[in-house]
């Protein structure tokens, strides 16, 4: 009898290990994985912004996600997180797509990815856009026409 209740005992763990390596998996795959929410990510113009998110960008569907303030789509080939400090001014590159002026954040871009936040808006919006994304420019562009409703208080001045 207590060899049976060994047995049984012994296959519950062993359940409850399987199933916490799959959570574990499940998580360290998830498009989100690493990434946290800005700290204005409840500001009413992120709730604004996200009720406006598309389904698809770049013909990719839009990932099922759970954090205020964050949209991802194609597996995480673009990230958009919403709710960020606006940055400070600074010599990183700066552009106008559709009103909205981006900085790239040069030191930031790296393992394939190009990451870029908007300047001159509180709450800030950062994009990252993986180097398999087939239109970047299109992304770009799409995700300026979202965050443009977000009140501009500056400007960026390009070395141009």
């Amino acid at each position: 009898m207590r060899a049976r209740r060994r047995r049984a005992a012994a296959g519950v763990a062993a359940g409850g290990l399987l199933v916490a390596g799959l959570l574990v998996a499940r998580e360290l795959s998830s498009p989100v994985f690493g990434l946290r929410q800005g700290p204005l990510a409840k500001d009413a113009a992120c709730a604004r912004i996200a009720d406006r998110y598309p389904d698809r960008l770049d013909g990719d569907r839009r990932d099922r996600v759970t954090f205020e303030g964050l949209a991802v789509w194609g597996h995480g080939a673009v990230r958009l997180r919403c709710g960020l400090i606006p940055p400070v001014p600074t010599k990183d590159p700066c552009f106008a797509v559709n009103g909205v002026d981006w900085v790239l954040r040069e030191a930031a871009s790296r393992d394939g990815r190009r990451l870029v936040v908007t300047y001159g808006r509180r709450p800030a919006v950062e994009l990252s856009i993986a180097d398999s994304v087939r239109q970047p420019d299109a992304v770009l562009t799409e995700v300026s026409r979202l965050v443009a409703p977000i009140r501009q208080n500056d400007r960026c001045l390009s070395a141009g």
